[in-house]
């Protein structure tokens, strides 16, 4: 089973930037996705952006479109989404998840996931 573990989050204020990175314990299988899934206090666990090992597609959700930049580093085993224009809507624990294909928004379609970390961003 692969293990991924986040890192990056933090308190930022609105409008500003964080990176957040996801080690994978080991190499995967280049059709598989990774994805960034968020949650906040109350609130059902949202899709927020996915790509393919080979970068070639990505897929973001439109509230973070243009804003968000998801990537992935083959080498290092790591994919990373990168933050902008932050907004106190941003805030929740992030989470990193794996699925062998699939990179569309259903949550119980991803089959591996991190421990998540927590994003803030005050006003």
């Amino acid at each position: 089973q692969v293990q991924l573990v986040e890192s990056g989050g933090g308190l930022v204020q609105a409008g500003g930037s964080l990176r957040l990175s996801c080690a994978a314990s080991r190499r995967t299988p280049s059709n598989h996705v990774m994805a960034w899934f968020r949650q906040a206090p109350g609130k059902e666990r949202e899709f927020v952006a996915a790509v393919t090992w080979s970068g070639t597609y990505t897929n973001y959700a439109e509230s973070v479109k243009g804003r968000f930049a998801i990537s992935g580093d083959n080498a290092k085993n790591t994919v990373y989404l990168g933050m902008n224009s932050l907004k106190p809507e941003d805030t929740a624990v992030y989470y990193c998840a794996g699925s062998p294909g699939y990179s569309g928004s259903d949550y119980y379609r991803y089959n591996y996931w991190g421990q998540g970390t927590q994003v803030t961003v005050s006003s």
